[in-house]
């Protein structure tokens, strides 16, 4: 007899009942996937800030791309960026770090075999830890990528933005694709 090629062996994870491939991610994965991310990041800023005078505007694709140098001393996509707070850094640095340490936990916890929700776990973190540098150190947050249309401009972002909101669409794709505690009609 002929030995075969070794196929993926294909499990089921008693969590979701999802036949998943045998590929776990491991935590050394995940740190990798959020270094990288958190080092594109500050990478980028650095580019920005060493490069394009602040509030100024490099048209990359006519109509619809700009890169710019802004500062972000709110929350999320420019949130309380115009508040005048005594101790505005102080507060948006401990709810960004409140909210790490929350993600953290829960990546910690989150099953070897749950490669999707991993990955954007990892992208969250990395993002995070990237806006929360500037944060603690800056006082805001360097936003660089200026999508628009027409006169339409959306908040202005950058690479930690971007792995969050990956991260999150791809936590949304894990929820809808389990199959955990879901009654089937026979």
């Amino acid at each position: 007899m002929m030995p075969s090629k070794k196929q993926p062996m294909m499990t089921q994870s008693p969590k979701t009942n999802q036949k998943l491939s045998s590929s776990p991610m491991s935590r050394q994965v995940m740190g990798a996937i959020t270094i990288i991310i958190l080092a594109l990041d500050q990478l980028t800023k650095h580019l920005v800030q060493t490069y394009v005078q602040l509030n100024d505007a490099i048209e990359i694709v006519p109509g619809s791309l700009n890169l710019v140098h802004v500062r972000n001393t709110g929350a999320a996509f420019g949130f309380l960026n115009v508040v005048d707070l005594a101790y505005k850094r102080v507060l948006m640095t401990s709810v960004a770090l409140a909210a790490l340490a929350a993600i953290g936990f829960y990546a910690w916890r989150v099953e070897v075999h749950e490669t999707l929700s991993r990955t954007g776990l990892a992208l969250i973190l990395g993002g995070a830890i990237g806006n929360l540098i500037d944060r603690a150190f800056l006082g805001y947050v360097i936003d660089f990528i200026d999508v628009y249309w027409g006169n339409i401009h959306f908040w202005a972002f950058n690479v930690a933005d971007s792995a969050i909101t990956v991260g999150a669409c791809l936590l949304i794709m894990d929820m809808f694709l389990a199959t955990d505690n879901v009654p089937t009609s026979t």
